[in-house]
């Protein structure tokens, strides 16, 4: 299966943009639904967003619609994720994950912790106020 590394973290001040970046290696990438998760401290992993094998479908959490966007490119193995208007709330370890799924449709048990099989080690995004 996939290994998953995160990578575009940092300090940023609230109303600016990131973009985090995951590369995939060892497994065949476009069989892989892909997300994005979050976790702050003291609190417990979130969902942020998800996307189909084939980049058809997406889906995010309600705190980042509108300000993030997940995409992927099967080619280069990657999944992205652009964070714009960022938020002092955003701050957290944003984790990559994957999940062996060539659905077309997202339902909700697929924005759960438990449905990714994969994860990667995190990257941490800081915003200042």
């Amino acid at each position: 299966q996939v290994q998953l590394v995160e990578s575009g973290g940092g300090l940023v001040q609230a109303g600016g943009s990131l973009r985090l970046s995951c590369a995939a290696s060892g497994g065949a990438f476009d069989s892989y639904r892909m997300g994005w998760f979050r976790q702050a401290p003291g609190k417990e992993r979130e969902f942020v967003t998800t996307i189909t094998w084939n980049g058809g479908s997406t889906s995010y959490a309600d705190s980042v619609k509108g300000r993030f966007t997940i995409s992927r490119d099967n080619a280069k193995n990657a999944v992205y994720l652009q964070m714009n208007s960022l938020k002092p709330e955003d701050t957290a370890v944003y984790y990559c994950a994957a999940v062996r799924d060539k659905s077309i449709i997202t339902v909700p048990l697929m924005t759960r912790t438990g449905y990714f099989q994969v994860w990667g080690q995190g990257t941490l995004v800081t915003v200042s106020s």
